[in-house]
């Protein structure tokens, strides 16, 4: 079953603290981005996001499953309707993924 596109736009302006994130059709589902960093997916109505260290010690105790057949785990959102915890997440996920990538250009 694939997303509905009114829920992909409210996830979208519930993660809008974080930074300018937008969403795009991907493989059937949607990839979401904030400020050019690709971080998290949507698939089946149902956020994924991507599990970093930071993350992780951030949040130790959310579910994790993967978004589809093959994917590896992704942090499950499951409510998205208080997007306090969703922000942050996407804020460290996001700073985290950057540094990542920065610091492998300099390689």
């Amino acid at each position: 079953m694939a997303s509905h596109s009114d829920y992909v736009e409210y996830v979208v302006e519930q993660l809008r603290g974080a930074g300018s994130v937008r969403a795009r059709k991907m493989f059937g589902e949607y990839g979401l981005f904030c400020d050019g960093t690709f971080f998290a997916v949507i698939c089946d109505d149902q956020l994924f996001i991507k599990i970093t260290p930071q993350g992780e010690a951030a949040f130790p105790d959310l579910p994790k499953a993967p978004s589809h057949e093959g994917a590896s785990d992704s942090f499950v959102i499951e409510d998205v309707d208080d997007p306090t915890m969703a922000v942050e997440l996407t804020r460290i996920t996001c700073e985290a993924l950057r540094k990542a990538a920065s610091q492998k250009r300099r390689k």
